[in-house]
C-alpha cells in the first residue's frame, strides 16, 4: 500500500483551498469516529509541519514537473486554531464508479471520494474546502489510524496555510 498510498496522498494535494473564513470559535465540528482529542492532536502535528517548511506546491510539481516552491516554516502556524472545522467521512466510490469514470482498477473499499468542484481532481482521498472550514475524507480510512493522522494533516496544513494567507491552490 506505500507507493499507492502515496500517490492517494499527492492526489489530496489537488483538493485545494479557496475563499476567506468567517470568524468562529475555535474547535471543530467533529462527524468523525474519533474523539475531538485526536484532531486536536491532528492539527496540532499541522501547525507544527507548517511552523518548519512549507510546500506551496507538490501537485503541480507531479504534474508539470515545476520546480518545488518550498518556503520556511511560518511560526505564526503555532497560533492558528481551527474555527470550527467540519471533519467528516464520506462514502468510498465504489470500485465499478471509479473504473467507470477513470479506468483506475482498485478494490473497495478504494480509499477515495468524489472531489466537487473545483477540484482539480475527480477523486481524491479527502479533500478541504478552506472558505467553507470543511474537511471530508474516504470512509474507509477512518480505522487506519496511522494513514487517517497523514491525510487530516495534511488537509489541516492546507487550512493552516490558507489562514495564513498562502496560495493553497496546488496543495
Amino acid at each position: 500500500m506505500g507507493r499507492a498510498f502515496g500517490t492517494a496522498i499527492l492526489i489530496v494535494t489537488l483538493a485545494g483551498c479557496g475563499g476567506v473564513p468567517a470568524p468562529s470559535s475555535p474547535g471543530f465540528v467533529n462527524q468523525t469516529q474519533h474523539a475531538d482529542a485526536d484532531l486536536w492532536a491532528i492539527w496540532q502535528s499541522a501547525q507544527r509541519s507548517v511552523a518548519q517548511q512549507i510546500d506551496l506546491n507538490p501537485v503541480e510539481q507531479e504534474l508539470s514537473d515545476a520546480p518545488p516552491d518550498i518556503r520556511p516554516g511560518d511560526p505564526r502556524a503555532l497560533n492558528l486554531q481551527p474555527l470550527q472545522v467540519q471533519v467528516t467521512a464520506e462514502n468510498d466510490v465504489s470500485a465499478s464508479a471509479l473504473y467507470a469514470a477513470t479506468a483506475l482498477v482498485r478494490p473497495d473499499p478504494t480509499g477515495l471520494i468524489s472531489c466537487p468542484q473545483p477540484c482539480n481532481v475527480r477523486f481524491a482521498p479527502a479533500y478541504s474546502r478552506c472558505s467553507r472550514r470543511t474537511t471530508a475524507y474516504a470512509q474507509s480510512w477512518e480505522t487506519q489510524e496511522d494513514n487517517f493522522r497523514l491525510i487530516l494533516q495534511y488537509e489541516f496544513e492546507s487550512h493552516i496555510l490558507y489562514a495564513l494567507g498562502y496560495d493553497v491552490k496546488w496543495r
